[in-house]
């Protein structure tokens, strides 16, 4: 996500950071590497020159050139432009209350992602308490209506059809219909798209518009277009009036065009990005937190609502006091492994670790490692996994027949444990030292396939 962006950020920063002492020379280098960076990442022209010229004039005052720490100074400069250009505190969606029927209109071009979207923003909205009701209203593209319905019942959300149906209009007013019937707080419409603007979507859009006059109306784009996107948002907003946008295919994106485009040519806010192919791979946009990844300070907020979801906070606490002990089990590896599964991937997870980004990529993670670990840890008892010294030549002839694995990889696992337990210990008693973390965390993964 953003690997080339942050390598090139990193880059540039590298000659200035930590610097006691800096000189205009410095600065105009430096802006002049994050220039080069923001045009290689397809960020509009424009975009780039605003950047560049407000970061330059606030680097070179006083404040920087004369304070105890230039280098952090400059750093926490260009942190705050990224803030700035990726859309300032950020927006949520503005709903009506539980008591009262939200409406949101999805907007797109075929191909950005819009219907998978649509229902991944019913699970999200779901999760929150939400009850929301997926309208399909897309009636031109082949498929579109039965995806919706069959992504529906994967997450448990209903969806309102029409067979043979012509007018999205009038499927939209049967839709609303069911929606106050069956008491639904929030109706999310999945429209039509074209493989390009034209004016007979346009015009349909209008309608639907006008007739369901929805709370938000998102434009699903996908990020992998560059600032493409934020002319396609610019279209959409002039045309029909947009709300917010949604970028699809982010975990994809090693540039950043879009991202850093979308607000300063549209006025629009970016409010969610998709993160994957999962219906549970969506995220909401946060500024400030894209441009802690950027800049390879990392996205620990991200990082524990992630880890919230799946781990209950007294496990946590328990499990941190066994680690401090060194008191962490197989079984614990095992649930762990589990949790981090559920998380979604493991680059991904790496990247909102501070410094971790970029330094491991999809390729150094052996996915079949960790599934014989799973494998293996499943195959041993309640009992081994307690107390991992019993595991003799006997015990360890069972777990790798129970596992498909052999003895030797069986006994490499408990020797990585064993090592790993020693490791945790210490990472527990770090605190908040980034570079002892950074560099335990390396260790520990032992080429990403030690977790």
């Amino acid at each position: 996500m953003l690997d080339k962006l942050t390598q090139k950020f990193s880059d540039a920063l590298r000659v200035i950071s930590g610097k006691a002492a800096i000189t205009e020379k410095n600065i105009d280098d430096a802006v002049e590497a994050i220039k080069i960076a923001l045009l290689e990442a397809d960020v509009n022209l424009r975009v780039v020159r605003r950047f560049v010229n407000s970061t330059v004039e606030e680097a070179k005052g006083e404040k920087v050139l004369r304070s105890v720490d230039p280098g952090q100074q400059f750093v926490k400069i260009v942190h705050d432009k990224l803030v700035s250009f990726l859309g300032g505190d950020g927006e949520g969606l503005k709903l009506k209350g539980p008591d009262a029927l939200s409406t949101i209109l999805m907007l797109g071009l075929q191909g950005s992602g819009k219907t998978t979207t649509s229902a991944k923003l019913a699970l999200r909205l779901k999760k929150e308490g939400r009850k929301p009701l997926l309208a399909a209203c897309d009636l031109v593209r082949p498929a579109a209506v039965e995806q919706l319905s069959v992504l529906g019942a994967q997450i448990g959300v209903p969806v309102y059809r029409e067979e043979g149906a012509r007018d999205p209009t009038a499927v939209y007013r049967g839709a609303l219909a069911q929606a106050k019937r069956n008491l639904h707080d929030t109706l999310i419409i999945d429209t039509t798209g074209r493989l390009q603007i034209d004016e007979p979507m346009m015009e349909e859009l209008r309608r639907l518009r006008d007739a369901s006059r929805p709370d938000e109306l998102l434009l699903v784009a996908d990020s992998m277009t560059g600032q493409s996107a934020a002319d396609i948002a610019k279209v959409f907003d002039e045309r029909i009036g947009l709300t917010g946008v949604v970028l699809t295919k982010f975990d994809s994106d090693t540039r950043g065009g879009a991202a850093l485009s979308l607000k300063t040519v549209t006025g629009k806010a970016l409010k969610f990005v998709g993160t994957g192919e999962r219906p549970e791979d969506f995220e909401g946009f946060h500024p400030d937190r894209i441009a802690g990844r950027i800049l390879g300070m990392g996205d620990v907020v991200s990082l524990v609502e992630k880890a919230q979801e799946v781990i209950d906070q007294k496990e946590a606490l328990e499990l941190q006091k066994k680690m401090e002990k060194e008191n962490f089990t197989l079984d614990d590896w095992l649930n762990q492994l589990r949790a981090v599964k559920k998380m979604g991937s493991l680059q991904k997870l790496l990247e909102m670790i501070p410094g971790m980004a970029g330094q491991i990529s999809e390729e150094d993670i052996d996915k079949e490692d960790l599934k014989s670990q799973e494998a293996i840890l499943s195959s041993m008892t309640r009992k081994e996994r307690a107390n991992y010294l019993i595991i003799g030549p006997s015990r360890r002839s069972r777990v790798a027949k129970g596992s498909g694995t052999s003895v030797a990889e069986v006994g490499r696992l408990i020797k990585k444990f064993e090592k790993m337990r020693t490791m945790m210990k210490k990472m527990a008693k770090m605190g908040k030292n980034p570079a002892q973390v950074q560099r335990m965390t390396r260790q520990m993964m032992g080429g990403a396939g030690g977790l």
